[in-house]
């Protein structure tokens, strides 16, 4: 039986993914700092798989924290989650995640070098491709960041890719997510942002559930069918399949992949609150104000490499994502709380 070391594996994805894991006959060991999520995610995975994850409070950062655990736990691969991911902070902040998210994956590496741990699937992000000039992203689109958080990504890529080649015995994928949205379909768990959520998905829920008063459409005059900017949505559970694709794919002949993991359909603002609003029952108000700097109209994976590769593609649409999404709103509206 397979151990595996879910870095962040109380977030978002991170969670899901470990539900997936445990379904699967795997043993988890968790580390996550819990400084954008809740200690209580482990008690409502051991309600859902009847398994107990191993949980490590503790940083990617600090070293003995992970010669401990790597001491501790025969660990056979990784899956590295553990990262700040807010656009906007980073561009304020920068100095936090270069620290956190580079600086933190490179003694991630270096400890697992140290004891001989050469699996991992990284989380990497459709943000590498930066404003590439197309909407369509194939894992050859050109990669040119356009904020700090991508930036990072694009860093650990390219640390993971010298890696590789300085240590070829490393098995890697890096998994390139777009718009992960929706939750567990018990509603006991999904995502629980702290503070303003900084993704409209969340946001709608908040709305929804009466936590804020109206939703903000950033732009409504993009060269879109309803003017609003198309994103590809991709319910977390598929998200998290991948993941445990991409684990079964790796090995010896299959040592280096790097994979997109979204869709390929679009969905605009209008749609997804149209959407949720079918699942939801409520009325969903909102204002048009003016589009922020940065985003772009439109953009969307090509996912046939995973299908080819992994045998993998998305299975849940739009009202699945949405239906889930307010399942668990509506079951914990203050989240983990």
């Amino acid at each position: 039986m397979k151990t595996i070391l879910v870095t962040g594996g109380t977030g978002y994805i991170g969670s899901h993914t470990v539900v997936q894991l445990l379904n699967a006959g795997i043993n988890v060991v968790i580390l996550d700092n819990l400084c954008n999520s809740n200690k209580a995610v482990i008690q409502r995975i051991e309600n859902l798989t009847n398994k107990s994850p191993y949980f490590v409070e503790g940083d990617i950062r600090d070293r003995t924290t992970l010669r401990h655990l790597f001491e501790q736990y025969s660990c056979d691969a990784v899956i590295h989650f553990a990262g700040l991911k807010a656009v906007g902070e980073s561009e304020e902040n920068p100095l936090k995640y270069f620290d956190n998210n580079v600086s933190g994956s490179v003694t991630l590496f270096e400890e697992m070098l140290r004891v001989n741990v050469n699996t991992l699937i990284f989380s990497s992000s459709a943000t590498v491709y930066g404003n590439p000039g197309v909407v369509c992203y194939s894992e050859s689109t050109p990669l040119q960041p356009i904020n700090v958080y991508g930036q990072t990504k694009l860093m650990v890529e390219d640390i993971l890719r010298s890696l590789k080649k300085s240590k070829p015995d490393f098995q890697i994928a890096l998994l390139r997510y777009f718009n992960p949205v929706g939750a567990h379909e018990s509603g006991q768990m999904g995502e629980d942002p702290f503070g303003t959520p900084n993704n409209l998905m969340p946001f709608i829920s908040q709305v929804a559930i009466g936590t804020r008063p109206q939703l903000m459409v950033y732009g409504n005059n993009y060269p879109t069918p309803d003017g609003t900017g198309l994103r590809d949505y991709i319910h977390v559970e598929d998200l998290a399949a991948g993941h445990l694709a991409a684990l079964n794919h790796l090995g010896p002949d299959n040592s280096f992949i790097t994979v997109n993991l979204g869709t390929g359909r679009p969905y605009s603002v209008l749609e997804v609150i149209k959407s949720f609003e079918k699942a939801s029952g409520k009325t969903i108000p909102y204002e048009v104000v003016g589009p922020r700097s940065g985003d772009l109209a439109e953009y969307y994976a090509d996912p046939s490499f995973a299908k080819t590769v992994l045998g993998w593609e998305a299975k849940l649409g739009i009202d699945r994502m949405c239906a889930d999404s307010w399942r668990w709103q509506k079951n914990n509206p203050k989240g983990y709380l």
